[in-house]
């Protein structure tokens, strides 16, 4: 199974698009979000993709209610799935873990830092689909069947 995963778009609604776009050209089956939307427009962006989407609140997140009107499930603090066989924990903020539940993957966003760090878990961090912070919108792909997670540039027009 082919996921996008992806943090941080901070109602950044031309990185949201270009990430729609970016996942669907490479086939995502499935989007995990790691937090921080921040208001329901930017949620509906997302929606386009139309496939399943996991999601977690961030520290910027506002108006939780609406958010979760549009993605059911959506929570705050650790999330815990199963995709295409594999175990995923999702959480905005790595350091927030703490000794909870692991899984063979885990996604998190927050530092606004690309990252792919090998081992069990896996631990992937997408960066910053916003790209307001560093000015570098990234998200990320896995392949479930190769563990194998490439970390690419947001190409907006």
């Amino acid at each position: 199974m082919k996921i996008g995963i992806i943090s941080d778009s901070h109602d950044n609604l031309f990185a949201v698009a270009a990430a729609v776009d970016a996942f669907k050209e490479r086939g995502a089956e499935a989007l995990i979000h790691a937090g921080d939307f921040v208001a329901p427009f930017a949620v509906k962006g997302f929606l386009k993709l139309d496939v399943p989407i996991v999601a977690v609140f961030g520290n910027c997140d506002g108006e939780h209610r609406a958010i979760s009107e549009l993605l059911l499930g959506v929570v705050a603090g650790a999330r815990h799935e199963t995709l295409g066989g594999v175990k995923f924990t999702i959480v905005h903020a790595l350091d927030r873990l703490g000794k909870g539940r692991r899984g063979d993957v885990v996604v998190c966003g927050h530092t606004h830092k690309p990252d792919v760090s090998g081992g069990k878990p896996l631990v992937i961090n997408p960066g910053e689909c916003g790209g307001w912070v560093t000015g570098r919108a990234t998200a990320a792909m896995l392949d479930t069947e190769t563990m194998k997670a490439d970390i690419f540039a947001l190409e907006m027009q």
